[in-house]
């Protein structure tokens, strides 16, 4: 039996959500937990933004399981520590933060390996989870963006994927070829970290965009991390560079290294020694339950877990490093 469809495709619905979003050019500077106070909700779909360890929204996925937000879906298309820190809410005791799960790629931590503690999580079978294709997932966003409740696309013909995820296979109305119809995928929230925005919401990055751009356009809510807040007459000089516009973004959240422990492309190199200190802990639930307790629950933001990890001269030396990269040293 396919995977039901977690979240409605339903076009118009979204039209009429994105109608009711402001216009104006207003102040949306504020912190990460009013910010997930205000936009994510118990039972609703959530979507993170970046590519594997790269420029991922951890201050918003930490502060998530801070506040206890509970049996969310999520769409784990290039997900790696985001996922394995949503995955710790599913931890006894905690609640379910996880409920549901759209999954391209989820638990693996790249070359790093596979997180014991998201794994467990899957195969509980607490969680309900449909496969997709990296491509099929983005492409999911890329209807949304479009305000359509499907794209066609060959991809998934002829694969196993196919019969656990809900597109349909139709014939081409023009040629008669079979082709896969791709579900629009409208997430009520979304959370992205960014280089740079304005205090409107005028967003800019660099390094690799996935499907960020389709991402912010296909989410009804968008809570928005930067690595540092530009004046607005700085984004107006050089509108052109301008990838998420203020239309789009609810929320403003300046985080520093926000990204951490991931990278952010000529900021910052991403810290293996922490990530594989989470890998390692989390092979005994009761040392990762204490761990957590130091590093999220414990601590009252996102910059105090930063000084618990080494503070300042840690972040300074990962960010020596990232530059001798650019400079291929």
């Amino acid at each position: 039996m396919a995977a039901p469809l977690f979240s409605s495709p339903a076009s118009d619905d979204a039209r009429a959500a994105f109608a009711a979003k402001p216009r104006g050019l207003t102040d949306k500077v504020m912190s990460v937990a009013e910010a997930v106070t205000r936009f994510v909700r118990d039972g609703d779909y959530l979507a993170t933004g970046g590519f594997g360890t790269n420029r991922i929204p951890a201050a918003v996925c930490h502060e998530i399981l801070r506040q206890r937000k509970q049996h969310l879906g999520f769409a784990g298309h290039t997900t790696t520590h985001d996922f394995q820190i949503l995955a710790a809410g599913n931890l006894t005791g905690r609640g379910q933060t996880l409920a549901k799960v759209d999954a391209a790629y989820i638990v693996g931590l790249e070359a790093r390996g596979l997180s014991p503690h998201a794994r467990r999580v899957v195969e509980s079978g607490t969680v309900r989870v449909a496969e997709w294709s990296n491509y099929t997932l983005a492409l999911r966003y890329t209807a949304a963006a479009m305000g359509v409740p499907f794209v066609p696309a060959r991809s998934l013909l002829g694969t196993d994927t196919l019969a656990n995820c809900p597109a349909k296979v139709l014939t081409c109305p023009f040629t008669g070829e079979a082709l896969v119809a791709v579900p629009a995928l409208y997430p009520d929230v979304a959370a992205i970290h960014v280089h740079e925005a304005d205090r409107y919401g005028n967003c800019r990055f660099s390094g690799t965009s996935v499907a960020d751009v389709e991402l912010s356009r296909a989410a009804k809510r968008v809570v928005i991390t930067c690595e540092r807040l530009v004046p607005h007459e700085e984004m107006r000089r050089d509108p052109h560079r301008t990838q998420i516009p203020f239309l789009c973004v609810d929320a403003v959240c300046e985080v520093p290294h926000g990204s951490y422990p991931g990278n952010m492309p000529g900021e910052y190199f991403s810290d293996e020694d922490h990530l594989r200190s989470w890998m390692e802990v989390e092979k005994d639930s009761a040392a990762f339950a204490q761990f957590l307790e130091d590093h999220i629950y414990g601590v009252r933001d996102f910059a105090e877990y930063l000084e618990q990890c080494g503070g300042l001269r840690r972040l300074q030396a990962l960010r020596q490093r990232e530059l001798l990269l650019h400079l291929g040293k």
